[in-house]
């Protein structure tokens, strides 16, 4: 083929590539209207929490969002003080909610707004119980319950000498929604940011960077096209996490991946005019690139195998994510330097004949050689030693009030509940009985020292035969006595009847850390042995996979160790999501085993030639930069999360960053070089015949030909 005519492909190609970014750019700002964040819908249809969640219909019982209105005062509420706020609870139902065409008594479960006095008198609890299905509906692209919340924020109890704040599970979904508004703007931006600034410190070019930040762009747009719309059809379940993953995910692989295709595309510079240099950069990245990406997408898809809603969607769209960054930088970025050629690098541009030298990386590789040995064992003592820690990482799980690392008013709210009201709330637990064992229940209840002495029967009204009891405890819902209390009645009463089912939002706490148990036993085997499969079939080696899994499992839990010092004695954190271990460990094996496969599919080449142990350090030489600008990058683009107010958030943007950094200039810097040189071709097994012997030339004779 003419190059008049790869150059017509290639505009072609671009044009395509435009066209896709036209319609699925502004599908990237959609996605948040097609989330979904309720806790409670993440949970598997099997749980008690959720068949009891399905049944309360059957029971007359209302499905209500309460919103709770906290009023606090220095002294004593006097009889005045609270006839304004009956009368203000009075008037609620006929507030007009801007966005909405109907008052704020339209999507009530119950018009009477209650006034409830604390203990001492000096604060008071409204309870506004929204309808729950009504709440969920959205208007003008917003939920409904949010622009309730906001309504009411705005029109607050006007009582002289008092202060006021909206809390309660709606007041906490409101400010959990204004956290991920900050998704679609604040973190892509911030992210493409720091991305380019990296891209200009590396390249030294005002080109090439743009083109690179623009492969992650489109990347982007195009898992958009796919992932809107089967999310707007409920295939797949998108959360405010999953979207603000994906955003990351993508812009990091596609940005990696193209830092690959442009260092094997500079080095062929050196010896080929532009378009026969590209062809041969192209077939010589694609393996190794398609391996890192379906490594990444194999591994997400493990997590189709999680109980939890929001775990087992981010599989899918995640996988998703890195088909788009792989295409985009496998058939957009080499369109682009088609176009542009060598003008890409300029002012550095690299001329042919001009050797390449990687002098920096070429002392690194032989400084590591030099006593390999030496160098991986005091390195994995160090690792160990770190990962001792590991066990003190928290997985018991938080708080709502826990989830966000700046101050919000549900949280201020919920902590004056919690003072004024001895930490009683307006979850009750909700217990599914037949009616035949309904006295024995009651006598357990009775019995048991954290249940309320109010307990409400309500029959079904299908003919069922069935009852619901609701009771309130003396805990906070979301404390570990009340998780512990619903534990010890669901043990009690499979007793008495095991068809019994214990429900509310304690027990959808307790489900979801069993679910995250569940989850973290059968998931993290399987991507290790996902992995594994896959990395034996790249290096056609089983020992050289082995090791690559196990180092990467030791520099997880390494990581891990550091973690957990950091979030109890530097950071402050209250604890960590039960869900964060298994992300953490997810992202870090499946992401930073591309490093692995960056520089062993390159040794593995080299090995073919010279040896395992030339081979090994030029790889290292070579695609050591590369590889560290992609941990760079990685770390950045994940380090972008924690621009989001959630702890949860902010915590896996710490693992992952710091897990990846330490991957990148210790693990695949320092350890696999040494081990893989101190192990020569046996690396290999049980292939290894097919390499060359094992070249024991100097250091500097092997350097100089690196042009070291």
């Amino acid at each position: 083929m003419t190059r008049a005519r790869w150059r017509l492909l290639a505009g072609l190609v671009v044009a395509l590539w435009l066209l896709a970014a036209g319609v699925g750019g502004p599908l990237v700002g959609s996605l948040s209207s097609v989330q979904n964040n309720d806790s409670a819908s993440f949970l598997p249809q099997s749980a008690d929490s959720t068949k009891v969640s399905a049944r309360l219909g059957a029971f007359a019982a209302d499905s209500t969002l309460p919103l709770l209105i906290v009023v606090e005062s220095d002294e004593a509420l006097s009889k005045e003080a609270l006839g304004k706020l009956g009368g203000y609870a009075a008037g609620l139902p006929e507030l007009k909610v801007d966005e909405l065409k109907k008052p704020l008594g339209s999507y009530l479960a119950s018009p009477k707004v209650p006034v409830v006095p604390s203990a001492d008198g000096a604060a008071a609890l409204l309870v506004v119980s929204l309808d729950a299905d009504a709440a969920s509906l959205t208007e003008g692209g917003e939920k409904v319950s949010r622009l309730i919340v906001d309504a009411v924020r705005d029109h607050r109890p006007d009582v002289d000498g008092i202060s006021s704040q909206v809390t309660g599970p709606a007041g906490f979904a409101a400010d959990l929604s204004a956290a991920f508004a900050g998704i679609d703007g604040l973190l892509l931006g911030v992210t493409l940011v720091a991305v380019l600034l990296i891209l200009l410190v590396v390249y030294r070019s005002p080109v090439l960077p743009f083109a690179v930040l623009l492969t992650s762009v489109f990347g982007l747009a195009l898992a958009a096209l796919v992932i809107y719309p089967m999310a707007d059809a409920d295939w797949i379940q998108l959360s405010g996490q999953s979207q603000g993953i994906l955003f990351i995910l993508v812009v990091g692989a596609a940005t990696d991946y193209s830092l690959l295709l442009v260092a094997r595309y500079r080095e062929e510079l050196h010896h080929r005019d532009p378009l026969p240099a590209l062809r041969t950069a192209w077939r010589q990245s694609l393996e190794p690139i398609a391996a890192s990406g379906l490594t990444v997408i194999a591994g997400l898809l493990c997590l189709l195998l999680s109980d939890l809603g929001n775990i087992s969607g981010l599989g899918p769209v995640g996988a998703l994510g890195i088909a788009g960054a792989m295409v985009a930088s496998l058939t957009f970025l080499p369109a682009v330097l088609a176009l542009i050629g060598r003008r890409a690098f300029w002012p550095s541009t690299p001329k042919r004949g001009e050797p390449s030298r990687h002098r920096g990386w070429t002392r690194i590789a032989d400084a590591v050689t030099r006593r390999p040995r030496a160098t991986w064992v005091g390195t994995v003592a160090v690792l160990i030693a770190a990962a001792a820690f590991a066990l003190q990482f928290p997985t018991s799980g938080i708080s709502q009030a826990e989830f966000f690392t700046k101050q919000v008013e549900s949280v201020d709210g919920q902590e004056a509940i919690n003072t004024y009201f001895k930490g009683r709330d307006q979850s009750p637990v909700r217990i599914v009985v037949p009616d035949g064992a309904v006295s024995e229940v009651r006598d357990v209840l009775a019995a048991h020292p954290i249940v309320g002495e109010r307990v409400e029967e309500t029959p079904s009204k299908t003919g069922s035969g069935d009852t619901m009891l609701t009771a309130t405890l003396n805990a906070g819902s979301e404390t570990e006595r009340a998780r512990d209390a619903v534990r010890d009645l669901r043990d009690e009463l499979a007793e008495v009847d095991d068809a019994i089912l214990v429900g509310g939002a304690t027990a959808t706490d307790v489900d979801t850390l069993a679910a995250a148990d569940r989850d973290q036993r059968l998931v993290i085997p399987a991507i290790l042995v996902v992995v594994t499969l896959i990395l034996i079939f790249l290096l056609r080696s089983v020992l050289a996979a082995a090791l690559l899994v196990l180092i990467n499992v030791l520099t997880f839990a390494a990581t891990l160790g550091v973690s957990a010092l950091l979030f109890e004695h530097v950071f402050g954190f209250p604890g960590a999501d039960p869900s964060t271990l298994l992300l953490g460990f997810v992202f870090l094996v499946a992401l930073a085993v591309d490093y692995s496969i960056f520089l062993m599919s390159r040794a593995r080449e080299e090995a073919l030639s010279v040896g395992t142990r030339q081979g090994i350090r030029r790889a290292v030489a070579v695609t050591g930069g590369v590889i560290t600008s992609a941990g760079v990058v990685l770390a950045a683009t994940f380090s972008a999360l924690s621009v989001i107010p959630l702890l949860f958030l902010a915590q896996i943007a710490f693992i992952v960053a710091f897990g990846v950094l330490l991957d990148t200039l210790v693990t695949r810097s320092v350890l696999v070089p040494a081990l893989t040189y101190d192990l020569g071709n046996r690396v290999w097994w049980p292939w290894q015949r097919r390499m060359a012997a094992d070249d024991e030339r100097s250091a500097p004779e092997v350097g100089a030909e690196l042009g070291g």
